[in-house]
């Protein structure tokens, strides 16, 4: 089997011209970047008269070393659809340089299910991530200027909560102290780094509903409090505008191809651990009004990803999914049974049973706390036994869920086949769609709420300075927002070790604070990190480029 790059590379894209033209995106709304990449300008959401598609959410369960493949399986369900004849867009996220250059992983899908020209995709693209990057770092200038400048608004530099990003895994810059040197050079205080995805501005741009709400969610972003403890906002530093001028472009979504030519629009990319991993509401809705389904899909596991782009996503820009894919493998199942790694291609039934509940767990989330139809789709592996596979389809019968098999990695658009035809079916039902807390409890009923029905933990501890967080948070007018979880991905509970479906733990959420651009409150529970550190043998060693500058090792 060839490589995923290989197989990118050796595949005959369309013009994106063309690919346009399949989506019904007329030539005035196309901003080309090349021949294979196009930005859509934001005109046609408000200029087309199309009655919105259907929206289809991919999530998982949760994330183990064996790997899921939702990604591959978002693409080649959107091919297997249109290989049945239905009209669809695909919506992915953009892939942060951090984890292609570190843990080996991009955001293209994999196999013969993948969006290209993945090398761009994963590689810079068309400078979103970097505009991002430039307004974060232009409001940390700002700021650091105005305290240098006399500092008017009295802000107290021990208590700036606004740092710098750069879009790479570098441990190095986690905590920095800058301002050194004498005067002239700055005020000196303790600083430090986020990865460009967990910035609040990524958030702020997936959030926005147009180049107003922008840069009105720009201005609200607050940077740090005075000395009396008041907030202090972007829009008082006067960077909104000029913050807004850095993203303009940026906010429009990108259109790419899948390796089978369906349109994809790659646009985003928050993390779902640290962030409310979700591609763009913009580029949603534009997959919504391009197509008749939009297949679309959220970070990591169910209790992280999707809890979020229902919770939050859907919330605020009033989306009803009509079904949900819940992604799964029988290696992973079987990891979760307590399978070592190395042993996961052995039949193992047993194991397979006592992970089981993971999978049922997510299942039972999306039935009955948010009540959409779901059907469970197995990425099939070649070690796949019959009897595993059929024990799979038993447990998840007792839900009334049905399985389909994906074997779109290997097979394309063929291989899903049998899960579009039973996305489409379901797609047909009515849902009571519901989220999981309402916005007017207070941030420790929403925070209890999430942990209890979604993680099913026993209850939740707040550390001394998470309560007083809470309280100085709700004292400002913040307490109706709705709450972005910052958890291990690899586990229903704070403790990554904890696999399966635990019970009897409780969540303990060691700070908060608001995200007011966004439009949440983020809870820190366990040693979740907002910049990342490369492994010891980092994903980039293999990256090379030949002379007739063709890249290779890219996955």
């Amino acid at each position: 089997m060839p490589t995923d790059i290989e197989i990118a590379q050796s595949t005959k894209m369309d013009h994106i011209r063309s690919v346009a033209e399949t989506a019904g995106i007329e030539e005035k709304y196309l901003e080309q970047y090349g021949n294979y990449k196009a930005k859509i300008d934001l005109s046609l959401l408000k200029e087309s008269s199309r009655k919105d598609g259907k929206l289809i959410l991919v999530t998982a369960i949760t994330p183990t070393p064996a790997g899921e493949g939702k990604t591959t399986t978002t693409v080649g369900l959107a091919d297997g659809m249109r290989r049945i004849g239905k009209n669809v867009v695909v919506a992915l996220r953009e892939p942060s340089l951090g984890p292609v250059f570190g843990v080996k992983g991009g955001a293209a899908g994999g196999g013969y299910a993948q969006v290209v020209p993945m090398e761009d995709i994963n590689l810079h693209f068309t400078g979103d991530f970097h505009a991002i990057g430039a307004a974060n770092n232009l409001l940390a200038a700002m700021l650091d200027n105005h305290i240098y400048q006399g500092n008017a608004l009295g802000i107290d530099p021990r208590r700036i909560t606004w740092r710098r990003c750069v879009d790479m895994n570098d441990r190095q810059l986690r905590f920095v102290v800058d301002g050194l040197g004498g005067r002239v050079n700055g005020t000196p205080r303790e600083d430090g780094y986020d990865i460009t995805v967990a910035s609040e501005i990524m958030a702020v741009l997936c959030l926005a509903s147009d180049l107003n709400d922008l840069k009105k969610r720009l201005s609200n972003i607050i940077v740090g409090y005075t000395y009396d403890e008041k907030p202090v906002t972007a829009g008082q530093l006067k960077a909104a505008g000029a913050m807004t001028a850095l993203l303009k472009d940026a906010l429009k979504p990108n259109l790419v191809q899948t390796l089978e030519h369906t349109p994809a629009i790659v646009h985003g990319g928050p993390f779902a651990n640290i962030a409310h991993g979700c591609n763009s509401v913009i580029a949603t809705r534009m997959a919504m009004k391009l197509g008749d389904y939009a297949v679309t899909e959220a970070g990591f596991g169910a209790d992280l990803g999707a809890e979020k782009f229902l919770d939050i996503k859907c919330r605020v820009a009033g989306l009803k999914p009509s079904a949900v894919v819940m992604v799964a493998t029988v290696r992973a199942l079987k990891l979760h049974g307590g399978v070592p790694k190395d042993q996961l291609g052995a039949e193992n039934l047993e194991a397979l049973e006592k992970g089981m509940p993971n999978l049922l767990r997510h299942v039972e989330n999306i039935t009955s706390v948010y009540k959409l139809p779901c059907v469970v789709a197995i990425n099939r592996f070649p070690t796949d036994t019959e009897a595993e596979l059929k024990l799979v389809e038993e447990k998840c019968a007792s839900l009334g869920v049905n399985v389909a098999l994906s074997e779109v990695w290997g097979k394309g658009g063929e291989g899903g086949v049998a899960l579009a035809k039973e996305v489409v079916r379901l797609c047909e039902e009515e849902n009571d769609f519901s989220f999981s807390y309402e916005l007017e409890g207070t941030i420790e009923d929403k925070i209890a709420a999430i942990a209890k029905r979604v993680y099913r933990a026993d209850g939740v501890t707040l550390a001394p300075a998470a309560k007083k967080a809470a309280a100085n948070l709700t004292a400002l007018g913040f307490g109706n927002l709705p709450v972005c979880m910052a958890k291990t991905q690899y586990s229903f509970s704070d403790n990554a070790k904890l696999l399966g479906a635990p019970t009897g733990f409780t969540v303990t959420v060691r700070s908060l604070k608001v995200s007011a651009g966004a439009g949440f409150i983020v809870a820190l529970t366990g040693d979740i990190m907002t910049m990342p550190g490369l492994p010891k043998v980092p994903a980039a060693e293999a990256i090379d480029v030949a002379e007739d500058g063709v890249i290779t090792g890219l996955f």
